[in-house]
Formats: C-alpha cells, structure tokens, sequence
C-alpha cells in the first residue's frame, strides 16, 4: 500500500503528463476543423463519427466484454439515449427522424448485450475478439437498417454501409485488444452474474 509520501516518477509521467497530452490531443483534433476554416469538412465528419463510436460502440462493448451482457446492455441504453439526446437538437423534429434516433439507442444496447452474451466474462482473446466483431457487426446492421427506413435518412448505399458497420466491426477488434489488456491488469468485474 502507498502512502501519502510515496510518489515516483511513474506516478508523475502516467498520473498527470500522459492523460493531460491525450486530453489536450483530443481537443486539438476536435478543433481541427475550425482551425482549417470551418464548414462541415472531412475532418469534421471523422471527428464526429469517432465521437460517436467511442460513445455508443466502444464503451458498451468493453463494458460488455470485461463484465456481462446486462452491463453492456445497460451502458448500451444509457449512452445510446444520450447520444439520440444530443442528435435530437440536429434533427429539431424533422419528419422521420425518430427512427434515427431510437436506431442510436437499440444499436448500442444490442452491441453490448451481444458483446456479454458471447463472450461470458472470458479472458480468451479469440473469443473477445469474436464477440466484439460480431457485437459491432451486428449493431452496425440494425443501425444501417434502421436508417433505410427514415425519410429523414442520408446515410445510404455502400459509402453509408460502410461508415456505419464496417466501422463499428473495426471498433471491435480494436476494443477486444483494450479489453484484453484490462484483463491482464486484473480489471475485471468480480460479480458473475452468468450461468
């Protein structure tokens, strides 16, 4: 156990310097678009998709992976209904666009339950790797299919399949390496709630 008085250089470099330059990084990219001139630009459109990706992709499905499936499920609702919160502004209650924002909350519950349900609290990196890819896989679909049915939709054809599967299928990979090395360091749920 650490006391008040024992501090090391780590505790400085991985405490304080790491997380603020991570920080100060991300505001920097988030930035980026007003400091190129603006508009709604490539840059702004990667920026917002990522942001979105961590929101209700990423945490749902490490929830989902290092817990259970009712705590990705959950997260998956919390952060899905925030998100649909936040876009809801964008749509201002344009015809439609209900379906685009329920399809947020649905997908990211489905991506963390599916996440649990397959991967039963394994530390198995194959098999965190399968459950995150079909999680986000999956998720991305009924998002994708969700949209088609909106008049309010512009995400459509293998460009719109592609930013929205693909990418969630690529969130899980790169989520189940995360996940793993939580595993690693012991951070886990200690509850099981699985059969």
């Amino acid at each position: 156990m650490y006391g008040w008085k024992q501090w090391s250089r780590n505790d400085i470099v991985y405490g304080i310097i790491i997380p603020v330059a991570v920080v100060l990084l991300i505001i920097m990219v988030w930035r980026l678009p007003s400091i190129l001139g603006g508009g709604f630009g490539a840059v702004k459109g990667i920026v917002m998709e990522l942001g979105e990706l961590v929101v209700i992709a990423g945490v749902p499905l490490v929830l989902g992976l290092v817990w259970n499936r009712w705590a990705g499920g959950a997260s998956g609702f919390l952060l899905g209904s925030i998100y649909a919160l936040y876009q809801a502004n964008t749509f201002r209650g344009f015809p439609g666009s209900g379906t685009i924002l329920i399809a947020y909350v649905l997908s990211a519950m489905l991506i963390g339950y599916i996440a649990g349900a397959l991967n039963r609290g394994s530390s198995s990196f194959l098999r965190m790797i399968i459950s995150a890819v079909t999680a986000g896989t999956m998720g991305g679909i009924i998002l994708f299919g969700m949209f088609q049915l909106s008049s309010a939709n512009v995400v459509t054809g293998l460009y719109g399949f592609g930013l929205t599967v693909l990418t969630r299928t690529a969130v899980g990979a790169v989520v189940a390496a995360v996940s793993k090395g939580f595993a690693l360091y012991g951070v886990t749920a200690d509850i099981k709630s699985e059969p």
